[in-house]
């Protein structure tokens, strides 16, 4: 018990404990912005994390070297689109890990206006490491005053019936606003969000990825589907077609093969495997198959590590692999 310690230590040495902690992940973002080259430019997306849901270290795992290495952390799946000429900032997906990931975004691409300064968030689904996030705009925590939460009409109903939700929506911290399938969001007069339904485990929302168009350059982010040729056989968009009419295309990596989950079946589990997708546009032009990003990647993938013979391969077929905090130019 702590009665028999001295309590004034006992605190000094678990305060201490906290700083620690904290300043290794404020260093672990600092070095990640260090070491990304900054680019000038009036829009642009920067990747804040690359991770499935559950990140890594991925709890009940022990033995994930993130644990003892920082800079092997995964922070779930988040892009933000920064319009640096009117000094609007958005939020794709807001992760559990949104705290950290908002500090990454204040040092790469820093703003005068004080609080968040994020003037909208589009979200993809309701699976824990795509919404929760929300959470820290309440009452509890930053108690935002009606940030635009862009969202599907199943999702926004689910975000308007369960707690703790309900509260944000009844307290006006987030304001829902209801998308359409293939109908532009508009941003400002030269950019525009697109939902496109994807097929995924629907359970309390529809799933959608998201196409950002601009008068420069266009992105496509997709972090979670389950068959290419599925979304083709139910909406007839054939993803190679899709990749090759966009700048970047980011796209659910969640498994490098069928090799990663021994004991489980992982035809229960179908996400696109990173060989197959690379077998898939083994044949488009160099320039198309750079642009493809893989991202979402399972704490069990192996290019979740930047020296692994699999990342190696990925690289060497032409292919890129996001990491926290790049940064790509949409709009000189």
């Amino acid at each position: 018990m702590i009665e028999k310690y001295n309590k004034p230590f006992f605190l000094g040495i678990l305060a201490l404990a906290l700083q620690i902690a904290s300043a290794s992940v404020s260093a672990r973002a600092a070095s990640i912005a260090t070491n990304t080259q900054s680019q000038q430019c009036g829009v642009e997306l920067v990747t804040l994390g690359v991770g499935q849901d559950g990140g890594a270290p991925h709890i009940g795992r022990l033995d994930d070297p993130a644990w003892a290495n920082i800079d092997l952390t995964l922070w779930p799946t988040s892009l933000a689109l920064i319009d640096h000429r009117a000094d609007k900032r958005y939020l794709f997906e807001t992760t559990p890990e949104i705290t950290r990931q908002l500090h990454l975004l204040h040092q790469l691409a820093p703003t005068q206006r004080s609080g968040l300064a994020i003037d909208g968030v589009f979200l993809t689904h309701a699976h824990i490491g795509h919404y929760t996030g929300l959470m820290f705009f309440g009452r509890e925590a930053a108690g935002a005053r009606s940030i635009p939460v862009h969202v599907m009409p199943r999702f926004a109903n689910y975000l308007r019936t369960n707690g703790p939700w309900e509260q944000l929506v009844r307290l006006q911290n987030v304001s829902l606003v209801e998308m359409a399938s293939r109908r532009p969001e508009r941003l400002a007069p030269d950019i525009t969000v697109t939902p496109l339904r994807v097929p995924h485990r629907d359970e309390y929302s529809e799933t959608v990825g998201f196409l950002i168009e601009t008068d420069g350059a266009d992105a496509l982010f997709i972090p979670d589907i389950d068959s290419w040729d599925a979304w083709k056989r139910n909406d007839d968009v054939a993803i190679e077609e899709l990749v090759s009419k966009v700048d970047y295309a980011f796209l659910d990596a969640t498994f490098y093969d069928d090799n990663e989950l021994p004991g489980r079946d992982m035809s229960e589990i179908p996400h696109p495997r990173v060989v197959d997708m690379m077998e898939r546009f083994a044949d488009l032009p160099d320039a198309v198959r750079h642009g493809i990003k893989f991202i979402h990647f399972n704490h069990t993938n192996p290019i979740r590590y930047r020296q692994s013979e699999e990342t190696r391969n990925v690289l060497a077929r032409g292919y890129g692999i996001a990491r926290a905090g790049e940064r790509f130019c949409l709009i000189d």
